[in-house]
């Protein structure tokens, strides 16, 4: 998978469909791994994000953001935002979460197929939780729809029956490096 991350604090969802959208990333932001710098007014970040599926690889199920920072009593704590989903899935307004992709996986034949998810997921996500005196990071999860494990290859490969508790599928995922956001001192 390839995977982009850009934090700022003016992205808008229109940024996506400009056939520049990197450099306007670069421009107006920091890209994954940088350090975000202060506001000029008390405003959450802003996320670029955009993932392709691996040519060869499985379709994409969704994007999250996992958010973490520090409590008042210094201990760290996380979030995981759904923040782009495939196949026409909204998120949960009672849970925050949305309900999985479905399967295509044919354990039996340790098979696939890519007719569910999706080759390109993008979306500008802003923090609806933010802070501005709480330092915090945060990066992108990309998780592709379910394929077989290893462990159904080798049941179809040898021929024999895995134990029941075996997983025999897994959906794979790719992360970015964190953005930072440390509050003015």
């Amino acid at each position: 998978m390839r995977v982009r991350l850009f934090g700022g604090w003016d992205f808008s969802a229109g940024d996506l469909d400009r056939p520049d959208w990197v450099e306007i990333g670069y421009a107006r932001g920091v890209p994954m791994g940088g350090d975000l710098p202060p506001a000029d007014e008390s405003s959450a970040p802003s996320f670029l994000i955009s993932a392709w599926k691996d040519p060869d690889g499985a379709n994409i199920d969704r994007m999250q953001i996992v958010k973490g920072w520090t409590t008042a009593g210094g201990e760290t704590a996380e979030h995981v935002y759904d923040v782009a989903l495939s196949a026409g899935r909204t998120i949960s307004a009672t849970t925050g979460r949305a309900p999985p992709v479905g399967s295509s996986v044919d354990v039996a034949d340790a098979s696939y197929s890519n007719d569910i998810g999706s080759g390109r997921l993008a979306t500008v996500w802003i923090d609806p939780d933010f802070d501005p005196d709480q330092p915090a990071f945060y990066y992108a999860r990309v998780i592709e729809i379910p394929t077989p494990r290893w462990t159904a290859y080798d049941a179809q490969f040898f021929d024999i029956k895995m134990p029941d508790e075996v997983p025999m599928t897994t959906q794979e995922r790719a992360y970015t490096s964190p953005i930072w956001y440390t509050p003015p001192q």
